[in-house]
Protein backbone atom coordinates (compact mmCIF):
# COMPACT_ATOMS: atom_id res chain seq x y z
CA UNK A 1 0.00 0.00 0.00
CA UNK A 2 3.03 2.22 0.27
CA UNK A 3 3.89 1.73 -2.86
CA UNK A 4 0.07 3.07 -3.92
CA UNK A 5 0.63 6.20 -2.09
CA UNK A 6 3.89 7.35 -3.06
CA UNK A 7 2.96 7.25 -7.05
CA UNK A 8 -0.23 9.24 -6.24
CA UNK A 9 2.24 11.78 -4.67
CA UNK A 10 4.35 11.88 -8.26
CA UNK A 11 2.15 13.07 -10.45
CA UNK A 12 3.41 11.61 -14.05
CA UNK A 13 2.05 13.09 -16.89
CA UNK A 14 1.69 11.14 -20.74
CA UNK A 15 1.55 14.65 -22.28
CA UNK A 16 0.92 17.81 -21.35
CA UNK A 17 0.12 21.22 -22.96
CA UNK A 18 0.61 23.61 -20.73
CA UNK A 19 1.63 23.58 -17.49
CA UNK A 20 3.71 25.06 -14.11
CA UNK A 21 6.47 23.35 -15.24
CA UNK A 22 8.98 26.50 -15.96
CA UNK A 23 7.44 29.63 -15.88
CA UNK A 24 10.47 31.17 -17.46
CA UNK A 25 9.92 29.67 -20.79
CA UNK A 26 6.53 31.51 -20.84
CA UNK A 27 7.64 35.16 -19.70
CA UNK A 28 8.02 37.90 -21.91
CA UNK A 29 11.61 39.07 -22.34
CA UNK A 30 11.74 43.13 -20.89
CA UNK A 31 13.82 44.94 -23.41
CA UNK A 32 16.53 46.67 -21.22
CA UNK A 33 16.62 50.25 -23.09
CA UNK A 34 19.44 52.76 -22.38
CA UNK A 35 18.26 55.46 -19.77
CA UNK A 36 18.15 58.23 -22.58
CA UNK A 37 15.70 55.87 -24.95
CA UNK A 38 13.04 55.36 -22.13
CA UNK A 39 10.00 58.18 -21.37
CA UNK A 40 9.31 57.96 -17.90
CA UNK A 41 6.54 60.04 -16.12
CA UNK A 42 7.06 61.47 -12.79
CA UNK A 43 3.06 62.29 -10.58
CA UNK A 44 2.44 63.01 -7.23
CA UNK A 45 -1.09 60.79 -6.40
CA UNK A 46 -3.36 59.96 -3.88
CA UNK A 47 -5.68 57.98 -5.34
CA UNK A 48 -6.50 54.83 -3.36
CA UNK A 49 -4.12 55.48 -0.66
CA UNK A 50 -6.40 56.45 2.20
CA UNK A 51 -4.91 59.97 2.02
CA UNK A 52 -1.52 59.92 1.86
CA UNK A 53 0.76 61.24 -1.06
CA UNK A 54 3.23 59.14 -3.01
CA UNK A 55 5.00 60.27 -6.34
CA UNK A 56 4.75 57.09 -8.81
CA UNK A 57 7.25 57.20 -11.52
CA UNK A 58 6.00 55.31 -14.55
CA UNK A 59 7.13 54.52 -18.49
CA UNK A 60 10.30 52.29 -17.68
CA UNK A 61 11.38 49.58 -19.99
CA UNK A 62 14.28 47.90 -17.99
CA UNK A 63 14.89 44.82 -15.81
CA UNK A 64 13.42 44.46 -11.88
CA UNK A 65 16.99 44.43 -10.50
CA UNK A 66 17.84 47.97 -12.44
CA UNK A 67 14.50 49.50 -10.70
CA UNK A 68 15.35 48.07 -7.64
CA UNK A 69 18.49 49.86 -7.61
CA UNK A 70 17.01 52.88 -8.72
CA UNK A 71 14.56 52.36 -6.30
CA UNK A 72 17.20 52.72 -3.73
CA UNK A 73 19.06 55.62 -4.90
CA UNK A 74 15.69 57.87 -4.70
CA UNK A 75 14.48 56.43 -1.51
CA UNK A 76 18.18 57.45 0.07
CA UNK A 77 17.77 60.81 -1.94
CA UNK A 78 14.31 61.88 -0.99
CA UNK A 79 14.96 60.51 2.64
CA UNK A 80 11.74 58.53 2.61
CA UNK A 81 10.66 54.94 1.78
CA UNK A 82 9.52 53.70 -1.29
CA UNK A 83 8.80 50.14 -3.33
CA UNK A 84 8.61 49.08 -6.83
CA UNK A 85 5.08 47.54 -8.35
CA UNK A 86 4.33 46.19 -11.45
CA UNK A 87 7.53 47.66 -13.49
CA UNK A 88 6.50 51.39 -11.70
CA UNK A 89 8.30 52.60 -8.71
CA UNK A 90 6.16 54.58 -5.74
CA UNK A 91 8.11 57.04 -3.47
CA UNK A 92 6.19 57.78 -0.08
CA UNK A 93 5.54 61.46 -0.01
CA UNK A 94 5.57 64.34 -2.73
CA UNK A 95 8.95 64.58 -4.15
CA UNK A 96 7.77 64.96 -7.80
CA UNK A 97 10.68 68.21 -8.61
CA UNK A 98 13.73 66.38 -6.56
CA UNK A 99 13.10 62.66 -8.42
CA UNK A 100 12.95 64.63 -11.92
CA UNK A 101 15.91 66.55 -11.27
CA UNK A 102 17.16 62.93 -10.06
CA UNK A 103 16.50 61.31 -13.06
CA UNK A 104 17.30 63.59 -15.72
CA UNK A 105 20.70 63.63 -14.26
CA UNK A 106 21.28 59.78 -14.24
CA UNK A 107 20.52 60.29 -18.13
CA UNK A 108 16.70 59.37 -18.20
CA UNK A 109 14.38 61.52 -19.92
CA UNK A 110 11.44 62.26 -17.50
CA UNK A 111 8.91 64.74 -17.46
CA UNK A 112 6.26 65.68 -14.48
CA UNK A 113 2.87 64.68 -15.40
CA UNK A 114 -0.17 65.30 -14.13
CA UNK A 115 -1.46 68.47 -11.46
Amino acid sequence: MSSSNSNSAKKQYAYREFGNDNPAATERPTPELPPNQQNVRVQATRAGRKGKTVTVITGFQTKPETLADLVKKLKTQCGTGGTVKDNEIEIQGDHKQKILEILLSLGYKAKISGG
